[in-house]
């Protein structure tokens, strides 16, 4: 799905590398990999000399991080960090990794998630003096950590962290060590590689293998690592007491070619599209996928229904993030900018349209509308997911439960909505098993929040509440 028409944002993605004599450029391919998971802006703090030195901007990578800004960027160690607004909103200010330089020493900080109980922390905070230089709910922890109370800084992180509820994977940096953090949750993923003798740390293990890393492990909920020129120590600030990756990592936000917890996404996306066949066979010509995320379950339904898979849809990769839209009459242009219908694949033809989700609908009425205005005679529109009902609190950007179209309407309603022949969403249960984090006996768990409005969190603020009980 084309997350700029349809609304559907993740927050960031992250990457550090420690011990490498190029971990600029290191880091600059290991951001560009990730590069989906963000794209409003990206930065890079890197130790240089004893100094933490900060490179960011509002943009693409390729647009930030320049070929002359890339000459003057050295050091052997950095965390990097892409990013869309969410908590916090825009701006300069909010682009990570922040940079904080106190008397005694010099932290960096990138986070991935949402803090949701940032707002009581804050307020507590700068009521015993802390000002706050951003308005992301990362800055938080800064705080939180500066106030540790502790001599030993691994301590006050660790104190810090405690604090927290909601999603988070930190990447935390000074001059002489790393530290990696992730919620007691899971709620996110977050990999450890080596790159000769570099350990290495991404979002997504894309990223690894595009800078030629070997993948070590994925990083365990409650987990903190410390890592620095003596090698890397682990230890548990927090039990995990139900492990919760977010299910839509798999659906949507996560490259196909990523592992998560040792299942490829294009794998769980392709098994995804096998269950809407169980659930829901269409009699059709051809089955075709929104691009990206929606091809790899329309294959899987296309293999078990026996209807051929075609690309109906084209996807153009040379449109930018933004377009100008000067008038209502171009606002529909911009679909088309970004996705195509071939004719000559759906013309005449019975389609199965597979996608991975519905947020607000406009789009999906949209892509439809071209594929019958391109000559199809049906089209079927069938979701790799459930309905989404309920907002994410934990670093999507469906806060907002008024903007979600399947919490207000019935699958029906939407149906005639949209102007599909018939839309069918998968079942909670079928999700859980083609994503297969349930075998052998093993629950690796997932959060589906977002389908069935059970939070593995506590929510704090009375607005996130109202949303809940609406």
């Amino acid at each position: 799905m084309l997350a700029e028409l349809k609304g559907l944002n993740e927050e960031c993605g992250l990457f550090g590398i420690w011990g490498h004599p190029d971990a600029a450029q290191v880091t600059y391919y290991g951001l560009h990999s990730l590069q989906h998971r963000g794209q409003e802006g990206t930065g890079m703090v890197l130790a240089q000399d004893g100094k933490l030195i900060s490179s960011k901007g509002e943009g693409l990578v390729t647009e930030v991080f320049t070929e002359e800004k890339m000459q003057n960027l050295s050091g052997n160690a950095a965390i990097g960090h892409v990013r869309y607004t969410t908590a916090g909103g825009g701006g300069y200010e909010n682009v990570q990794p922040l940079l904080f330089n106190f008397q005694s020493e010099s932290m960096a900080m990138a986070h991935n998630g949402n803090i949701v109980n940032a707002d009581q922390l804050k307020a507590q905070l700068e009521g015993q003096g802390s000002i706050f230089h951003s308005t992301s709910d990362t800055e938080v922890l800064a705080h939180l950590i500066r106030k540790g109370g502790f001599s030993e800084l691994k301590q006050r992180i660790t104190n810090g962290l405690s604090s927290l509820k909601g999603a988070y994977a930190y990447l935390i940096m000074t001059d002489s060590e790393m530290f990696v953090a992730m919620d007691p949750n899971g709620l996110r993923p977050l990999s450890l590689g080596m790159l000769g003798d570099a350990y290495v740390v991404a979002s997504e293990t894309c990223a690894l293998d595009i800078v030629g890393a070997e993948f070590l492990r994925d990083i365990e909920p409650g987990e903190l690592l410390v890592i620095n020129d003596e090698g890397i120590t682990s230890e548990r600030f927090a039990t995990c007491s139900q492990r919760s990756m977010c299910t839509m990592e798999y659906v949507y936000f996560s490259r196909p070619d990523s592992n998560i917890d040792g299942i490829n996404v294009h794998t769980a996306r392709k098994n995804l599209g096998k269950q809407l066949a169980v659930e829901k066979l269409i009699e059709a010509d051809v089955v075709t996928g929104v691009p990206d995320s929606g091809n790899s379950a329309a294959i899987g339904y296309a293999e078990a229904s026996g209807i051929p898979y075609e690309m109906g849809l084209l996807k153009n990769r040379y449109v930018g993030r933004t377009f100008i839209q000067p008038s209502q009459s171009l606002r529909e242009q911009g679909v088309k900018m970004k996705l195509s219908p071939v004719r000559g694949v759906v013309e005449g033809k019975r389609v199965v349209m597979v996608d991975d989700s519905i947020v607000r609908g406009t789009t999906s009425k949209r892509i439809v509308r071209m594929l019958k205005e391109a000559g199809a005679t049906e089209v079927h529109v069938l979701i790799s997911s459930p309905p989404i009902k309920n907002p994410c609190f934990y670093g999507i950007d469906t806060s907002d439960k008024e903007e979600l179209i399947a919490a207000k309407k019935s699958v029906e309603e939407i149906r005639e909505l949209i102007g599909a022949d018939s839309l069918t969403f998968l079942s909670v249960e079928g999700t859980v098993e083609a994503i297969g984090r349930q075998f052998e006996g093993e629950n690796r768990g997932q959060c589906l929040a977002c389908f069935n409005g059970k939070y593995p969190t506590e929510i704090f603020s009375d607005q996130e509440i109202d949303f809940i009980k609406s």
